[in-house]
């Protein structure tokens, strides 16, 4: 294998990291500040996803219910990707389409979070989920690619687009990791305080 082609990979995703950096800053800012709000209200955060998404979900949900750089008290966050018993009765008694939309009716309460992740933004089910959230009066904070896709259109100026402007899904991800670990490490400032560098 030429490392040329793999220095390209590299480069490509520090390229797009950094410039992703300026525009994402702020609404990276104001999810942190949703789930702020959410988290110190009594409420929790959905996550769901397809694929890579769907362990994006996964990921997200581990840091928060467990640590991400520090010992704190366990944050409520659940990921609907993980049930492996609801998705296939609920893919296969209705249809793909409602696997995390119907979980969303079912534990979803009014001033939740639901963290949409999309890379395209026209994820049926992810679009679903978030549909469902809204007529439950949650807020989505959107993670997507490319124009943002059906996803974008829907939310509202109460909700958080965090949209990574990129063609390749393999860069978008790239980026949604970064703004992930910046929204728990957010978080736990926003809730925690600090660390103590001594």
């Amino acid at each position: 294998m030429n490392t040329q082609r793999i220095l390209a990979h590299f480069q490509e995703s520090a390229d797009l990291k950094l410039k992703s950096g300026v525009a994402l800053a702020q609404p990276i800012a104001q999810a942190i500040e949703l789930m702020f709000n959410a988290l110190s209200n009594g409420n929790k955060i959905l996550a769901c996803g397809n694929g890579g998404s769907a362990g994006d979900a996964q990921h997200f949900a581990a840091e928060l219910v467990g640590r991400f750089e520090r010992e704190r008290f366990p944050l409520p966050a659940i990921s609907l990707s993980t049930d492996t018993s609801i998705i296939t009765a609920v893919g296969n008694d209705y249809s793909f389409n409602e696997i995390f939309s119907k979980q969303v009716q079912a534990l979803g309460q009014p001033g939740d979070i639901l963290l949409a992740i999309s890379t395209s933004g026209n994820s049926g089910n992810v679009l679903a989920a978030a549909e469902a959230a809204l007529e439950r009066e949650m807020r989505v904070v959107a993670l997507t690619g490319k124009d943002g896709g059906k996803l974008g259109q829907l939310l509202s100026d109460a909700d958080v687009h965090i949209n990574v402007q990129h063609a390749r899904t393999a860069r978008i991800q790239e980026v949604h990791l970064v703004a992930i670990h910046s929204i728990c490490d957010g978080l736990d400032v926003a809730l925690f305080g600090e660390e103590d560098a001594s």
